[in-house]
């Protein structure tokens, strides 16, 4: 498209959200302020709508469906929906949303979680395919409404503001343009707004520079910006790291749906070095194959419904891993607007969409910031409250219950080195969640990070953690703070918590399952480990094999390292990945996770779904 084609109706959307018997949640972004209508076709149901809208720039307004029936909608039916937007159906102005032979998109309302997807980390310059189109060609498959999914579980990296490839960030400052998205002042930067920041030559591949270079803030150029390297797990580039609220609004419209990839152009940047362009070509095939895709993508999120956290991608790498990082990153006002637009992009993109209630107070005030030209304190101010905010863990009042852990702002921090990793989650988070557990017969359990970890990369991060390095290796995992760890095993030990436990997590890029017994105790509870990394991403294949070879000989179940880890009373059991070739227990393969469960809420069967195109990757369960 040119600058005067005119804009489509729908940017992004809809994706289906929270969805209970007597209310959905629906999200979409269009260039119109009016509000969209909703309907279904299915006798006996009325739906009442209320939409809240809420603009980000001139011609751009999230909407957010709140749509409650007066009667609970019946279980396992398909339920056909539309919105219409200026007097058009999804059919004229998304006809990628619909399957072959539909004439609108549908939703089904599981009677109970039998089955779920859930996965996490989804890069989109990542060279391995979409672990989404996995869900599309499930979808597909489909005869019968009882055999969808009841939902997917995004649990955390669903975008990477910390990690963009130059083309991507040449996309998003296109969009910006095209669509007017809000401009905002900076204070403590180089530049004295975002106008100031597109045009600087440090735009690209340098955002770093764009820091005060005084002495005092060398560190937070290197923990914050840094582009450092990671050389024992992963590598980091943060030199195109997301700044402005305009930029995180842009990438969450590009990484949901193909449309507004119809409105940039991809044409290289000027005053970029040769190494820069070099890298800009190499960038450029990923992020054309990423959007390619999307129309799939966008598919799958408008027929089933969407539940999501945030992890540190999200928002920015190793976001609140200790006490000291937090004092850093949150104690200039560069890096504090920073962070605080990532979390004001996961408010009105996934935070508000999980629980519409709890997020209703700062949705109102964004609104009123949105109203007026907005100052660069009342912006500070709104960023203060989503800091200070406690209400981003979630439950699902599912069978069995879903309940969904923020193990990123509500943090135990070390009380003896501030260097020391955080623990994930606080005394007082940690006490809500055993409340939430009391006298249920089974519950799934989203945590972000595996509780239950690989133990030579565990030991090598404590070891790093210890040699004052816990930035270096990502020591974020629940044994690297001994209160936290103490803790939530003895919550899984208490007599009235659940019999059975399935634990959802990512992060770590391969996928794998564990069966956790305690030991020494007659009727224990009886847990899974169920672990889905990433959806488009992947561990260096190499070095994972390195340490799944090595930690299968250091920590074998006879093994006396076993007893100096945390875990040692509970019986932890690898299932090995159906297409283990030499034994391996960690399955490295982008793609999505599928759980089922039996009437008891225990896991059944546990797949790996590859992106790639190969079968299933049976963990539990018949192959």
């Amino acid at each position: 498209m040119t600058s005067s084609t005119p804009l489509p109706l729908v940017l992004a959307g809809p994706v289906l959200r929270r969805l209970e018997p007597q209310r959905l949640a629906v999200w979409l972004v269009t260039t119109q302020p009016e509000p969209p209508t909703f309907s279904v076709d299915t006798p006996g149901v009325f739906p009442d709508m209320q939409c809240q809208s809420l603009p980000i720039g001139t011609h751009a307004f999230v909407h957010l469906l709140d749509v409650r029936f007066s009667q609970p909608l019946p279980c396992d039916v398909a339920i056909n929906y539309d919105i219409r937007v200026a007097d058009q159906g999804i059919a004229d102005w998304a006809p990628h949303l619909l399957y072959p032979g539909q004439a609108h998109p549908s939703f089904v309302l599981r009677g109970r979680l039998d089955q779920l997807l859930h996965g996490s980390c989804r890069k989109p310059h990542h060279p391995a395919r979409d672990g989404l189109l996995c869900a599309d060609r499930l979808l597909q498959d489909c005869q019968q409404p009882e055999q969808r999914p009841a939902l997917l579980m995004m649990s955390g990296d669903q975008v990477y503001a910390d990690d963009v490839a130059g083309p991507m960030l040449r996309a998003i400052h296109q969009l910006i343009a095209r669509l007017g998205l809000f401009d905002e002042q900076l204070h403590g930067a180089r530049v004295a707004d975002s106008a100031a920041l597109y045009q600087h030559p440090a735009c690209y591949y340098h955002r770093a520079d764009l820091l005060p270079a005084q002495a005092r803030n060398e560190s937070l150029r290197e923990r914050f910006f840094g582009g450092k390297r990671k050389p024992i797990f992963s590598s980091s580039n943060a030199d195109n790291h997301l700044v402005t609220f305009a930029e995180v609004m842009a990438m969450y419209l590009l990484v949901w749906s193909p449309t507004p990839w119809r409105l940039v152009r991809l044409d290289m940047p000027e005053g970029l070095s040769h190494e820069q362009q070099a890298r800009y070509r190499q960038e450029l095939p990923l992020i054309e194959a990423f959007a390619a895709d999307l129309g799939q993508v966008a598919r799958v999120m408008a027929h089933l419904p969407c539940l999501m956290i945030f992890d540190d991608h999200d928002i920015t790498d190793d976001w609140n891993l200790s006490a000291q990082w937090e004092e850093t990153a949150y104690g200039h006002p560069f890096s504090r607007r920073i962070i605080g637009n990532a979390l004001l992009g996961y408010l009105l993109c996934q935070g508000w969409g999980n629980d519409p209630d709890s997020c209703q107070a700062l949705v109102e005030r964004y609104r009123t910031l949105a109203s007026e030209p907005i100052p660069y304190t009342a912006q500070d101010e709104l960023i203060d409250a989503l800091l200070a905010f406690q209400g981003w863990q979630f439950s699902l009042p599912s069978n069995p219950p879903l309940l969904v852990l923020d193990t990123r702002t509500r943090r135990w921090r070390s009380e003896s080195d501030p260097a020391k990793p955080s623990g994930l989650l606080d005394w007082e988070a940690l006490t809500e969640l055993q409340q939430a557990l009391l006298d249920h017969p089974s519950a799934v359990i989203v945590s972000p990070a595996p509780l239950f970890g690989v133990k030579l990369i565990e030991t090598v991060q404590r070891v790093f953690s210890w040699l004052g390095y816990p930035l270096l290796v990502d020591a974020e995992n629940w044994m690297a703070h001994r209160g936290a760890a103490q803790v939530i095993l003895n919550i899984f030990r208490h007599s009235r918590t659940p019999g059975h436990y399935v634990i959802l997590s990512g992060d770590v890029h391969y996928s794998f399952v564990y069966e956790v017994l305690i030991r020494h105790r007659q009727r224990s509870p009886h847990l899974w480990q169920v672990t889905s990394s990433g959806i488009k991403n992947e561990f260096p294949r190499r070095l994972l094999d390195v340490l799944d070879r090595l930690n299968r000989w250091l920590y074998s179940p006879r093994s006396p390292l076993n007893w100096f880890t945390k875990r040692r009373q509970m019986q932890v059991v690898p299932r090995t990945p159906s297409h283990s070739q030499a034994g391996e227990r960690l399955w490295n393969s982008a793609g999505l996770g599928q759980v089922f469960f039996d009437e008891q809420g225990r896991p059944a069967r546990v797949y790996q779904l590859n992106a790639d195109g190969r079968e299933a990757t049976g963990f539990l369960g018949p192959e």
